[in-house]
């Protein structure tokens, strides 16, 4: 599995509520695509974690780099639902920084 990892700050962070609902609904609708096979939201808590990442962390699971590219093309589109979506979501976050990790060994590696 590769995991997409997303770093970020709110705008307005007394949005916060109205932030994870517009995250689920935009995550939700990107599976029920198969444009990605999981996603989580998680909040720093107690101000504990690197300087510099955010205080939010979300992680987008895809099974390649192909599916994870298909997700960027459907959402490049930035029509219909999907952009409905990701506009709620984009326009509320700053400071974001990202990273693509893998299960580790791959399933593929000879050993």
């Amino acid at each position: 599995m590769n995991i997409y990892h997303l770093w970020f700050n709110l705008h307005l962070t007394s949005k916060d509520l109205e932030f994870a609902d517009a995250l689920k609904d935009y995550m939700e609708y990107l599976k029920e695509n198969k444009l990605i096979e999981g996603w989580r939201l998680t909040r720093q808590k107690f101000g504990f974690g690197p300087q510099g990442l955010g205080e939010f962390h979300a992680t987008m699971e895809v099974k390649s780099m192909e599916q994870l590219e298909r997700a960027f093309e459907h959402v490049a589109t930035r029509t219909g639902k999907v952009e409905e979506l990701h506009k709620k979501v984009y326009s509320a976050v700053k400071d974001l920084k990202t990273s693509m990790h893998r299960d580790f060994p791959d399933p593929e590696r000879v050993r």
